[in-house]
């Protein structure tokens, strides 16, 4: 059987580019329907190519591997095996796609949102058998559903062994289910702040019950609201001559999206386009969110007349225009000068 082999060297482009510098790659076939499992290895493979199944598929299946090994060297550095991706194969062969759509289109390949934001998914699922004479583990496949939190981080080396079942069901028909959600399903005391991923797998379901073969995964990355303190100045207060200086603190501004600082005089008014602060403001270009301290020391050379005065940070993303925090205050430069005139007779 060739196919699942020709799935698995077409993606050799690491092993192959690894080639020249001493790797050596290998597929290796492991027999589910045994106890213990027994596998197969397919020796010395070329990164792209076809090649015959070293051992035929039974109606339990086989799961393919694909390993490249950095081989030992002159130095004392012993051989390491990396294992670059599988594939499930069976001769009913389930097949599944999934694919997640969130509003934020430049996610890439892992797509993300943010935590007030709706996504969706579809799972596609081809290949299951119906009729009294199909085994039973070609009648449907189990989905599962897992969120994990990243805690304070960025979801840098995340155990995903530790998350959390959120919610499964089986699927008993071939066609396109879809998933829909108004927000995140992630939990925590702040819900605006956490931050994490939502994982949708498929398997292969066994007659037992148990989950046997992964067929398709993905996940949505989840990013906080973005909180931002102004520092320096206080509501309504009145200021004159030396305005003092202004700290604003901004955490977990979206990826690509624009943050600013504006002042315009008068009393807030959303959409007010007023004076952007040069040394306030961030576009950012990651994909992940960034956190930012900005101090204005020259407010006062902004202000050039006496009233009301409003100062607001604003975030442009992919969702839209939104005020993150605002101060208004009031600023009176007059000076009063009082005399007593008096006449001597």
């Amino acid at each position: 059987m060739k196919s699942p082999l020709a799935c698995l060297l077409a993606f050799g482009a690491l092993a192959a580019t690894s080639s020249a510098a001493g790797y050596t790659n290998y597929i290796r076939q492991v027999m589910l329907e045994t106890t213990p499992e027994i596998h197969w290895d397919l020796e010395n493979v070329a990164a792209k190519g076809e090649g015959i199944s070293p051992a035929a598929l039974s109606l339990s299946g086989s799961r393919y591997e694909l390993w490249t090994v950095k081989n030992a060297d002159t130095s004392g550095t012993s051989a390491v095996s990396y294992l670059l991706d599988t594939a499930f194969v069976s001769a009913y062969s389930p097949a599944a796609e999934i694919v997640i759509h969130t509003l934020d289109p430049d996610g890439g390949d892992i797509p993300r949102t943010r935590v007030d934001q709706p996504f969706s998914v579809d799972v596609t699922v081809s290949g299951l058998l119906t009729g009294d004479d199909a085994p039973a583990a070609s009648k449907s496949v189990r989905l599962l559903h897992h969120t994990q939190s990243y805690g304070d981080t960025y979801g840098e080396n995340v155990d995903r062994s530790q998350a959390n079942l959120f919610d499964q069901r089986v699927i008993e028909s071939n066609g396109v289910t879809t998933l829909e959600y108004e927000m995140t399903n992630l939990t925590g005391a702040d819900l605006t702040q956490v931050r994490g991923e939502e994982r949708f797998s498929v398997y292969t379901h066994s007659e037992n019950g148990a989950l046997d073969e992964q067929l398709a995964s993905r996940f949505v990355k989840v990013w906080p609201l973005t909180r931002v303190q102004i520092l320096g100045l206080e509501w309504g207060e009145t200021y004159r001559f030396e305005m003092p200086q202004v700290t604003i603190e901004v955490d977990d501004m979206y990826p690509k999206s624009y943050t600013y600082t504006q002042i315009y005089k008068g009393a807030p008014s959303l959409g007010t386009v007023g004076t952007k602060i040069p040394q306030a403001q961030k576009q950012i270009d990651q994909s992940k969110p960034l956190s930012r301290t900005w101090v204005i020391g020259n407010l006062g050379s902004l202000i050039d007349e006496d009233g009301q005065w409003t100062l607001e940070v604003v975030t442009e993303t992919v969702f839209g225009v939104e005020r993150l925090a605002l101060m208004t205050f009031e600023v009176d430069r007059s000076l009063e000068v009082r005399s007593l005139l008096s006449t001597l007779e």
